[in-house]
This record gives C-alpha cells, sequence and structure tokens, in this order.
C-alpha cells in the first residue's frame, strides 16, 4: 500500500476519531437508528393531525409543537440538576424508554382506531416533558465519552448523524405512510430506541474517558440540597460574563431566527410558488447544507473558538436576510443551503464552547439552560414570527428575525471586543475558590 494511500486513509479516519471511543461507537450507531425513526415519526404525526383536525389543522399543529417544546423551557433546569446529581447513563436508559412507550401507544390508539386529537396533543406533552429531562442529560453525557479532546468531533458527529436522519426519515416516512399507514411508522420508531437503549446498557464504566465525580463545590447553591441546586447554572452564568452573553447571543438566534416550521410551507407555497414538490426540495437543500457543515467540522482538528461562534451567526443571519428577499428558486435553494450549513456550525461551535468552559459539576445545569434558551424558546419564536407574518407578510417576518439575530450578533462580537480590550477575572463566588481568568475565545 502506498504512502498516499495510506495518508488519505488517516485524514479520513480523522473525522471519526471519537468512534475510537467504545461507549461514544454504542452511542453514535444507537442514535442513527433512532433519529431516523424520530423523524419518521413527526412525519407520521403530521399526517395523523391532518386526518384528525380537518379544517383546525393548522391550529393543531401548532398546539402540538408548542406542546412538545414548552416543557424543554419549563422543566429543562430541573432536567439538568438531575444530570449533576444522578449517574447520566441511567437517566437515558429511562427517558428513552419513556419515549419508546409512547411512540407505541400512539401507534396502538391510531391501529385500534380510537385515536382523538386529545390523545396526540396529551403524548405530545408528555413527550416534550420527557425531552426536558432528556437533552441536557444527553448533552452532558458526551464529554463522559470521549474527553474533551474529541468533543468537537462528536459534536459535529452527532450534528452529522441528527441532518442525515432529517434527509432520510421523511423520505422513508412518505414512503412508508403509502404502504403501511402512519401505524408502521409509529411502531418503527418505538422499536428504533431499542439501538440507544441496548447502547447505553452495553456501555462499561472503564471505558469512560471522563467520570466526574458528584462533588459540588460550595457557592453554587450545592450544600442546600435538590433545590438549593436548581439555581448553581444561573449563578455560574452570572459570574461567567463571557459564558453568559454567548448563551444569550445562542437564545436570540434560536427564538427570532430559527423559525423554518412556520415560514417555509408559506415561502413555497405562495412566494416562490413551487408547490410541495419545491417544498421538499427546499427543506432537503438545507439539510443537504446541514450534513455537509457536518462533516466539515468532523474534519477539522481546530478546537471551538467564541469568534467562530460568531461568525457561523453572522453569516446564518445574513443568508436568512438575502433568502428572505429572494423569489428567484435555485438562488432560494443555495440560500438554504448556506443557512443550514451556518445553522449547523453556529450550534456545534457554541455547544462544544459551552462545554469546554463549564466545570464538570456545574456541566448537566448549565447545558439545560442552553438547550432551554436554544429550543425552549421554540413557541414563543413561532408564535411572534406567525403573529408578524400575518400583520404583515412572510418575508417581512424572516427578515426581522433575521435583524434581531444580526443585532445579537454584533452585540455580542462588541461585548467580546471589550472583554479583550479590559481582560478581568472571573468574579469570585463565595467558598468556590480563587478567581479564574475568563476565556476570551
Amino acid at each position: 500500500m502506498s504512502s498516499n494511500t495510506l495518508t488519505m486513509g488517516r485524514k479520513l479516519g480523522s473525522g471519526f476519531r471519537a468512534l475510537r471511543h467504545r461507549n461514544y461507537r454504542l452511542f453514535f450507531f444507537g442514535q442513527l437508528v433512532s433519529l431516523i425513526g424520530t423523524w419518521m415519526q413527526s412525519v407520521a404525526q403530521g399526517w395523523l393531525v391532518l386526518q384528525l383536525a380537518g379544517k383546525n389543522a393548522d391550529l393543531v399543529l401548532g398546539l402540538t409543537s408548542a406542546l412538545q417544546f414548552a416543557p424543554v423551557l419549563l422543566l429543562s433546569v430541573l432536567g439538568g440538576t438531575l444530570a449533576d446529581r444522578l449517574p447520566k447513563r441511567n437517566m437515558l436508559v429511562v427517558t428513552q424508554s419513556i419515549m419508546m412507550v409512547l411512540a407505541l401507544v400512539l401507534g396502538v390508539l391510531n391501529q385500534t382506531g380510537v385515536v382523538q386529537v386529545w390523545h396526540v396533543l396529551v403524548l405530545a406533552a408528555l413527550l416534550g416533558a420527557t425531552n426536558a429531562i432528556d437533552m441536557p442529560t444527553r448533552q452532558a453525557f458526551v464529554v463522559e465519552m470521549v474527553g474533551k479532546e474529541d468533543l468537537m468531533n462528536s459534536i459535529a458527529l452527532n450534528s452529522s448523524v441528527f441532518n442525515a436522519a432529517r434527509i432520510v426519515g421523511p423520505a422513508v416516512a412518505g414512503l412508508l405512510i403509502t404502504l403501511v399507514g402512519v401505524t408502521g411508522c409509529f411502531y418503527l420508531n418505538g422499536l428504533s430506541f431499542l439501538a440507544v437503549i441496548a447502547g447505553l446498557l452495553l456501555m462499561r464504566s472503564p471505558f469512560f474517558t471522563s467520570a466526574p465525580g458528584r462533588v459540588r463545590p460550595p457557592g453554587w447553591g450545592s450544600e442546600g440540597g435538590f433545590l438549593a441546586n436548581l439555581g448553581g447554572g444561573f449563578r455560574y452564568l452570572r459570574a461567567t460574563p463571557a459564558l453568559l452573553s454567548l448563551i444569550v447571543m445562542v437564545g436570540a438566534v434560536g427564538t427570532f431566527g430559527m423559525n423554518f416550521g412556520v415560514w417555509m410551507p408559506v415561502m413555497a407555497r405562495d412566494v416562490l410558488q413551487v408547490g410541495a414538490g419545491g417544498y421538499g426540495l427546499m427543506m432537503s437543500g438545507m439539510g443537504v447544507g446541514s450534513l455537509a457543515a457536518g462533516l466539515v467540522l468532523a474534519y477539522s482538528a481546530a478546537p471551538a473558538r467564541r469568534y467562530l461562534v460568531v461568525i457561523a451567526a453572522a453569516a446564518f443571519s445574513v443568508a436568512l436576510l438575502i433568502f428572505a428577499a429572494s423569489s428567484w428558486f435555485p438562488l432560494s435553494l443555495l440560500l438554504l443551503a448556506g443557512v443550514g450549513a451556518a445553522m449547523v456550525a453556529f450550534s456545534a461551535t457554541a455547544n462544544t464552547t459551552v462545554q469546554m468552559t463549564v466545570p464538570d459539576e456545574l456541566r448537566g445545569r448549565v447545558m439545560a439552560i442552553y438547550m432551554m434558551v436554544f429550543a425552549g424558546t421554540t413557541p414563543i419564536g413561532a408564535l411572534l414570527a406567525g403573529s408578524l407574518a400575518h400583520a404583515t407578510s412572510t418575508p417581512v417576518s424572516i427578515a426581522a428575525g433575521a435583524l434581531v439575530s444580526l443585532l445579537a450578533v454584533t452585540g455580542t462580537a462588541w461585548s467580546m471586543r471589550q472583554r479583550q480590550a479590559r481582560p478581568a477575572p472571573r468574579p469570585a463566588v463565595p467558598g468556590s475558590g480563587p478567581a479564574r481568568p475568563v476565556p476570551t475565545e
């Protein structure tokens, strides 16, 4: 074998270096199966609502989405606190098992012909509540599988898996709905959780690269028990302005910029006039851009830096702003690919920066706040976007969201420059030990 071939092989393998960790391999391939099932259920559930709700389908679809995301806003801090106090792997086995049961229950209700709209809404709310515990726990668990050295690579691979599933899952769901109906999608999604649960159960403690103990330093509320622990993440962020400004930017972009579910169908039908087929191409275009960005990040050896987060967020906002003004379909597809790529680069680098900065004993609570502002604010942003689109137009609503996101990015960039010009130590919290410098990149 030539040296060039060996070099190429090493380069190809470097993009998957997080998979050298046994526990992460189990997690990765379990997620790959489960996420395809999740996207299948998402499409099938929307189709079921259309059948059940009739003329009120738009309202019920919006309500279903809100019920799935609202618990993330309300309960994520609780989930993060539990993640800092309990074994994360055990918690994930419980949450994934609950999600499996919820999917199977919906399948049984539909197969027996008794399913009603309120069943879908209740199950959506229960799924959202379970996700509020699962999401921060899953985010905080990754570093225990791969360590900080491969954290960026693992997060990029997770993004690639998510977006690959977003492309494959809906396509498979469309085929299955035609062949076996929505019930088959619900059952298959339920069974797909077995891949994740099996992977978690097969993990072994000696293969964890980082398994921080649950020793919590005083000063963050840990000394007062569980209830006092709830505010530990907020107190840490208040004492760490660099991280706080980053999470504020994440919240602003997540709330006002990432409302594709509200905008895309209307843009396809009324503005670009490309119908359902064009709508599918638009979503696929964004998915392809997202997948490409995830793979590029996976092959990147550079660690996450705050300026990369700002650049990616700015690119996302600018591409979305231009998309709002576009009425030419090919250009819109290209812009959506750019939006998807910038969105993944932004979210992956922001996630990595937060996890690399936060102490191990606070990771669950801080990641809960991160997920709360990134995903939990979706119902608020969707409501604002929909109201503005109704009062003006969809392009105006998109442009307004992009501008607010860009303002948040500008404010964060200005704040970073100020801190670099006048470096200051992190404010000490009583009992938390000596102050540590605030990272500025």
